[in-house]
C-alpha cells in the first residue's frame, strides 16, 4: 500500500504555474478624459483578464498598432509579452488577472511607459515607479496617481507616433525596457524553474508513469485553498486582492 507521506510533494501551485489576483480598476480620470490604470508592458509574461463585473476596455499597443478591446462580465482577453496595455474603467470594472510565470511581475517584469528621459536612467525610473513602503491612504493614492499620469503621458506619445507611421519611439521603448530589466533575468529564471517549468515537468513525469502503467502517483494528490493575503493593495492598474499561490 502506498503511503503518501513517503513520496515527495507534487507540484501544488495553480495550474501551469500562473498567478492570479482580483482587480478593481482605478476610476481616476487621466489627461485624455479616460479613467483607469497605468500603461505598461511585460517582457516574459502573457497576461489574461476574466471579467467579473462592470464595463470598460483594455487598450493595447504593439508594432501592429493600437487597439481597444471592450470588456464586460464574462469576457476573456489575453495578450503576449511586449504588448503595452492600459485598462480603462467605464463603470466599476472588476476582473481576475491571470498572469503567466507567477511571481515574475512582482519581481520586476513590468515596465511602465514613462517618458523617455525617465526610462533612460534606471535610478530615475525606479524612483518614479516605486510607491512608498509606508504611508496612509492619501499618500499612497497620490503616489500611484503620479506614476499613472506619467505612464499615460508616455503611452499617449507612443500611440500617436505609431498611428502616424513612425515605429521608432515604440522600438526605443522596447530597447529601454530591456535595458532596465536585463540584470534581473537570472533571478527570474530561478522563479520560472520553480513555477511554470516545474508544472510542465510534473506533467511530463505523469505522462511517463501513465505510459508505464504506474498509478501510484495518484495517491499523492493534494488540495489547497487560499484566501487573499492582502486586500485593496495599490497595483499598477487598480486595487488588488493578492493570493499567495506560488
Amino acid at each position: 500500500m502506498v503511503n503518501p507521506s513517503d513520496a515527495p510533494a507534487p507540484y501544488a501551485g495553480l495550474p501551469g504555474g500562473i498567478g492570479v489576483s482580483r482587480l478593481r480598476v482605478y476610476d481616476w480620470p487621466a489627461a485624455d478624459g479616460r479613467r483607469g490604470g497605468t500603461p505598461h508592458a511585460h517582457l516574459t509574461c502573457s497576461e489574461g483578464y476574466a471579467v467579473t463585473g462592470g464595463r470598460g476596455a483594455v487598450q493595447t499597443l504593439t508594432a501592429a498598432g493600437f487597439q481597444e478591446t471592450p470588456l464586460s462580465p464574462g469576457a476573456l482577453a489575453w495578450f503576449t509579452p511586449g504588448t503595452i496595455h492600459r485598462l480603462v474603467n467605464d463603470g466599476d470594472l472588476t476582473l481576475h488577472v491571470l498572469m503567466q510565470n507567477c511571481g515574475l511581475p512582482e519581481a520586476g517584469d513590468a515596465v511602465l511607459t514613462l517618458p523617455p528621459t525617465l526610462l533612460a536612467d534606471a535610478g530615475a525610473y525606479r524612483a518614479a515607479v516605486t510607491l512608498p513602503a509606508e504611508g496612509g491612504e492619501a499618500e499612497l493614492t497620490a503616489a500611484a496617481l503620479r506614476r499613472r499620469d506619467l505612464a499615460v503621458e508616455g503611452f499617449t506619445a507612443l500611440r500617436e507616433a505609431t498611428e502616424a507611421g513612425d515605429p521608432e519611439p515604440l522600438a526605443a521603448f522596447h530597447r529601454a525596457a530591456l535595458a532596465l530589466v536585463r540584470p534581473l533575468a537570472g533571478r527570474w529564471r530561478e522563479r520560472w524553474r520553480a513555477g511554470a517549468a516545474a508544472a510542465a515537468e510534473a506533467t511530463a513525469t505523469q505522462l511517463d508513469r501513465l505510459e508505464r502503467g504506474e498509478a501510484d502517483y495518484l495517491a499523492h494528490a493534494v488540495v489547497r485553498a487560499e484566501q487573499p493575503s492582502a486586500r485593496g493593495k495599490f497595483g499598477m492598474c487598480g486595487r488588488l486582492d493578492v493570493y499567495d499561490v506560488a
